[in-house]
């Protein structure tokens, strides 16, 4: 039976000079957990250039429009001299691109604003310089609020000229005599007149100064714009060299952040860490060549750790599988890591998740959908909001989805073109069917005999998984040094006596039609006591004191209580699982009926609903179904053995880290 990976507790002592290239080699490998909760733990205050330096270069990055990365694509490695000089650079080169990008676009947008402004001036025939020269006239040029000329122009009255500029209604010139500016000046108050200084150089006639001004706007963009293709051409020609320096100054910011909440001397650090047994002897070799000798080393088990001994430290659980059953990890770790030391429930949730789901959806057409997605999942060819993890979860499904469509004849809802095939199959066994296995019933009695017989199998589905569940929890138990337990309660000896001979006495009665013995109403309630009224004895196996927790009333209260729980959690338990049949119903029902719409619709119609039914069975049915399993892997099998989780192993190593956009 899988167990979880033995680990060791490893203590380092490292010298200063030396403190860089380790966590360097422990990041890069990733199988070393510090003891400490390093990532919450305080900074000695040390500055950490490299996370300056790699703050800078993302702000660089970013300005050159480069997209960023999202994991490491090259060895990792610390910067080197020559990477020093070469972030440098490229950081100097872009500030001062980005200075005379941001200087070229603000003298650009000065120069349209002027030109804009100049061709409010369009209609005047006289150059305003000749205009500003009249000693008896005050003019006003500016902008006003849009659709107020009117207003202004009845308050103002013979007092002045009002002139609309141009096309914008709120651009004006006013003309008024040396005494009446003071009455205009507060009349253009009311109407929020802000004054437009008119351009220095603007001499002439609008037309030759909207020339000029059109000229330098024309330089100005293209200022601009070959300075924004000088960024573009740096760009291509330094992305590989820039990615470069993100990814080793990621690792090495991360190093010393690492290293400045160590604990340490003026000379020496400590690093306390959990390593898994299989890799220390290899870890200590490497750290004694990269040291050249000069590390101190010393390796613990986890029963010679005295926080580990008085409780106050759990053991780091770490699940080694292979690439299928590695998949299915998320669904254990979600709901809880194991104990140290106990079973590893993973390799059942891989069988029974696909097992079940296979029961619940049918259909070898979809199952090849699946499949397919699944395959470009694990080659990266698509992207589906982060359920790119699961792909070989899908393949799975897929694979056991499409064999059970095999045995029900349906292929996209359809039971004509597996006829043959199940015809074949069939016939070696006697009368050829066209599935075999019908799941829809029909109205003779043969097909509700067949039903019934299916949901009793899968109640037998249940019971395994269920009883799986019991002896996982027996095994723990034991592993944990608590043998009362493991011998007395719900999912103990006792408790899975009481279930498993329940289950015999039932069959034996239904099919062989046995009458009740004496001995089986005395192995049934003997196992339901000692399962009921099971703690006291399992608290005094176990050392725990005191026997009686809340007094012999109370306990025996609780007995009462507890038989009636045992009874009924495992009758739900059991009975849970008709469930699988009747989802795998359902589904049949669902084929059924877009195979007879898509009759009623001959042509390019039954294509479509075709397509569009076989394409809403596959997201939202297989969403419910999913959901159906994990629920009864949750509850109907962690909940036997899952009374207390584990430490996840969440080893020290490096990861990308971009933020700037």
């Amino acid at each position: 039976m899988a167990r979880t990976t033995p680990m060791r507790l490893v203590e380092l002592m490292v010298y200063r000079e030396d403190i860089h290239r380790v966590l360097k080699y422990l990041g890069e490998k990733g199988q070393f957990q510090f003891q400490d909760d390093i990532e919450n733990a305080g900074s000695d205050g040390t500055e950490n250039p490299s996370a300056q330096i790699f703050s800078r270069l993302e702000h660089t990055r970013a300005s050159l429009s480069i997209p960023d990365l999202d994991d490491y694509r090259e060895e990792l490695d610390v910067p080197t001299k020559e990477d020093e000089d070469s972030a440098a650079g490229i950081i100097a080169t872009v500030d001062e691109l980005h200075q005379k990008e941001l200087d070229a676009a603000d003298e650009f947008n000065k120069v349209s604003a002027a030109l804009d402004e100049a061709r409010a001036f369009s209609n005047l025939n006289v150059s305003y310089s000749e205009l500003e020269t009249l000693s008896f006239l005050t003019m006003r040029i500016g902008k006003i609020i849009p659709g107020s000329i009117d207003n202004l122009k009845a308050a103002i009255g013979s007092r002045g000229t009002v002139v609309q500029l141009g096309d914008d209604s709120s651009c004006i010139l006013v003309a008024c005599s040396k005494k009446a500016r003071f009455l205009v000046d507060s009349e253009l108050k009311k109407v929020d007149f802000v004054e437009i200084q008119v351009p220095k150089d603007y001499k002439g006639i609008p037309e030759e100064a909207m020339r000029t001004l059109e000229a330098r706007r024309d330089e100005a963009e293209k200022n601009l714009q070959e300075i924004q293709l000088e960024r573009k051409n740096f760009a291509e020609t330094h992305r590989a060299m820039l990615l470069h320096l993100l990814q080793v100054y990621s690792v090495d910011s991360q190093i010393c952040e690492t290293q400045s909440k160590l604990e340490s001397t003026e000379f020496v650090y400590r690093i306390n860490g959990w390593v898994p047994a299989c890799h220390t002897k290899n870890m200590f070799a490497d750290l004694d060549k990269i040291t050249e000798g000069r590390i101190g080393f010393r390796e613990y088990t986890p029963d010679e750790v005295s926080s580990v001994a008085s409780g106050q430290e759990k053991v780091p659980v770490q699940l080694r599988h292979g690439k299928v059953v590695k998949s299915f990890e998320r669904t254990v770790l979600s709901y809880g890591a194991p104990l140290y030391g106990t079973v590893d429930p993973t390799p059942f949730v891989a069988l029974f998740f696909t097992l079940l789901f296979g029961i619940m959806f049918g259909d070898a057409g979809q199952g090849l959908v699946f499949v397919l997605v699944g395959i470009l999942m694990v080659c990266k060819k698509i992207k589906l909001l982060g359920w790119e993890k699961f792909g070989v979860v899908f393949i799975c499904v897929g694979i056991s989805s499409a064999l059970m469509g095999l045995l029900t004849g349906e292929f996209f809802a359809n039971e004509e073109i597996l006829a043959p095939f199940s015809r074949w199959v069939t016939g070696h066994f006697g009368t050829p069917r066209d599935q075999i296995l019908p799941m829809m019933p029909g109205g003779d009695g043969e097909s509700i005999t067949r039903m019934f017989i299916f949901f009793g199998f899968t109640i037998g589905v249940g019971f395994i998984i269920n009883s799986v569940g019991i002896i996982i929890n027996i095994v723990n138990q034991f592993v944990l040094g608590k043998p009362g337990k493991a011998i007395f309660g719900k999912t103990g000896i006792s408790g899975a006596v009481f279930f498993w001979y329940v289950i015999v006495f039932a069959l034996r009665v239904a099919l062989f039609k046995q009458s009740p013995m004496v001995f089986d109403w005395v192995i049934i309630g003997l196992s339901l006591l000692l399962t009921s009224f099971g703690e006291p004895i399992a608290r005094l196996m176990d050392g725990e004191r005191p026997v009686l927790e809340n007094g012999f009333g109370s306990a025996l209260i609780s007995g009462v209580v507890e038989i009636i729980e045992v009874i009924s959690s495992y009758l739900s338990n059991t009975v849970s699982f008709v469930r699988v049949g009747a989802f795998a119903l359902a589904h049949a029902v669902l084929g059924f009926l877009i195979e007879k719409m898509v009759s009623m619709a001959p042509g390019i119609g039954g294509v479509l609903i075709a397509v569009v039914g076989n394409a809403i069975v596959v997201v939202l049915e297989g969403m419910i179904v999913a959901i159906q399993v994990v629920r009864l892997q949750y509850y109907e099998f962690f909940s036997k053995f899952f009374h207390e989780t584990g430490r996840d192993f969440k080893p020290f190593c490096f990861k990308y880290r971009g933020t700037v956009e």
